[in-house]
């Protein structure tokens, strides 16, 4: 986890300073998002380490950090899917530029490696299914991160 973590915080400190060109980008708040986005880990690895890691942070006096762990999961998740999954009924959906360049970068790594788009489009469909909506929150996530990269 460790070092998944690290790795996601290499390419979304990458990503943030790339975009940061052309657009304020907050890049501490990227460094330290990602690498406290999966401290939920501890507790849990199903769905809810989201949630857990939000608790996680709010306990230790880092709520400011809060959403980067709780809304990094697939590409978000709204309110009605989020209950459907055992999740508190509120949406878990990226909503800061920071916060998206964080989930963003969690999903182009698998583990530690960092993967093409693709892959991760196809991980994506083979485990939920090819009409799922996560696939595209996804496909619009990317489309946001690429116009803002410019050919990155």
């Amino acid at each position: 986890m460790i070092e998944h973590c690290l790795a996601v915080e290499r390419v979304a400190t990458k990503l943030a300073e790339e975009i940061s060109r052309s657009r304020e980008v907050k890049l501490e708040e990227v460094r330290i998002g990602s690498l406290l986005h999966d401290v939920g880990r501890a507790r849990t690895h199903g769905i809810h380490h989201g949630v857990e890691g939000g608790k996680i942070l709010r306990q230790m006096g880092a709520g400011e950090f809060a959403r980067f762990a709780e809304n990094h999961l697939g590409a978000g998740i709204p309110a009605g899917e989020a209950e459907r999954l055992g999740l508190p009924k509120r949406d878990f959906l990226p909503s800061t530029l920071e916060e998206k360049i964080v989930t963003y970068a969690d999903k182009l790594v698998m583990g530690r490696e960092v993967v093409p788009f693709e892959r991760v489009l196809d991980a994506f469909r083979a485990e939920l299914g090819e009409g799922h909506p996560a696939l595209e929150r996804l496909k619009r996530l990317h489309e946001e991160m690429e116009a803002l990269l410019k050919g990155f």
